[in-house]
């Protein structure tokens, strides 16, 4: 899979050097990744959940989050299976990710 905004996981780490380790490992299997499904993602990450967001207008999205480092971190994802695509919309907190403030950035 091609990572897009990667960019922002070099962010998160900047403020929490923990999560460093576990967020490079996650790079490194996505890009190494032929997902086609969900199910797919899962053999490798198998807490990885597809959350329906609504976005502005009738529209909702599905993005994937990935629990991080024993679930203290939340990233988030768009998964474009047929483009072979993973992009990286949001690292968070657990905390953060609770307040759902994030949704309204996608």
């Amino acid at each position: 899979m091609s990572v897009l905004n990667a960019r922002a996981l070099n962010s998160f780490v900047k403020k929490h050097r923990d999560a460093a380790a576990p967020l490079d490992r996650w790079l490194q299997l996505a890009r190494s990744a032929e997902w086609s499904n969900i199910v797919d993602v899962r053999r490798v990450f198998p807490t990885a959940d597809g959350v329906p967001v609504k976005i502005k207008g009738d529209g909702t999205l599905i993005v994937t989050v990935f629990n991080i480092k024993g679930n203290e971190y939340r990233l988030v994802t768009v998964l474009d299976f047929a483009a072979a695509t993973v992009i990286v919309r949001d690292v968070l907190t657990h905390a953060e990710y609770s307040k759902g403030a994030w949704k309204d950035r996608l």
